[in-house]
């Protein structure tokens, strides 16, 4: 019966020392409060009272960063959020150097986020995402660099602009898009007249290529029975058979 007892002592006891360390994560082990050793990944013992292990996860984490309300360098209101990865590259820092390390990360993109909009103006806000991004991911990986914290990446989800901004941002563009199709037009009508003026010369100095041209337009224009074609003819002429009728009389 003893030995039963003494066996069964024995397995609660591995129970309660045996500590799993999963492949994805780091055990730091505080013994008497002081720090000993980072454990791999398996089965650790862990000596109850004397020695505590926390387990930190060694995997990319996510945060999403809540909408920040942030006034641009032109002084313009915009709400703004964006998406946080990190992990862990130091386990020992990230249980000793900071209290809670997500929380830290979380308010230190906020604060950082907010710093870096108001340093650009709109457009560059607009049209520079990935640049603002990697600002962002540049100051909250070195401010983190001593809590054991490798920021992988920023990127901004979401800006939102005021209603009555995005309606001028939309005559705006509006107006651009009608600026270009007049510049368009104007470049297309004076490739059409140099065209024409070359056209022009070419048959003047041509002897009877212009008779040859209008005959080849007559001839394009009979193909349609419902045509009808009116020649213009220059008043000079209709005086001179005037005058031909005239002296025939």
């Amino acid at each position: 019966m003893d030995i039963i007892t003494l066996i069964i002592a024995v397995g609660v006891l591995l129970i309660i020392m045996v500590r799993q360390v999963n492949q994805y994560e780091r055990g730091v082990i505080l013994t008497m409060g002081r720090y000993t050793k980072t454990k791999e990944p398996g089965w650790r013992i862990v000596v109850p009272i004397f020695q505590k292990m926390y387990k930190v996860d060694m995997r990319v984490n996510v945060i999403d960063v809540p909408d920040q309300d942030a006034i641009t360098k032109d002084n313009i209101s915009a709400r703004v959020n964006a998406v946080v990865y990190f992990k862990v590259r130091d386990a020992r820092a990230a249980v000793i150097e900071i209290q809670n390390y997500h929380y830290a990360i979380s308010q230190l993109a906020q604060t950082t986020m907010r710093d870096i909009v108001g340093e650009v103006e709109l457009d560059e806000l607009l049209a520079n995402r990935d640049g603002i991004s990697k600002k962002i991911r540049g100051i909250v990986d070195i401010a983190s660099d001593p809590w054991g914290i490798s920021v992988v990446s920023v990127d901004l989800k979401h800006i939102e602009l005021p209603e009555d901004l995005k309606r001028t941002i939309g005559k705006q563009a509006e107006a651009e898009r009608e600026r270009r199709s007049v510049i368009i037009k104007a470049e297309g009508e004076v490739a059409a007249a140099q065209n024409m003026a070359k056209a022009a010369e070419i048959l003047a100095a041509t002897p009877g290529a212009l008779h040859l041209r209008t005959l080849q337009t007559l001839n394009d224009i009979s193909s349609d029975q419902s045509n009808t074609i009116v020649f213009a003819t220059p008043i000079e002429v209709l005086r001179a058979f005037e005058r031909f009728g005239n002296s025939g009389k």
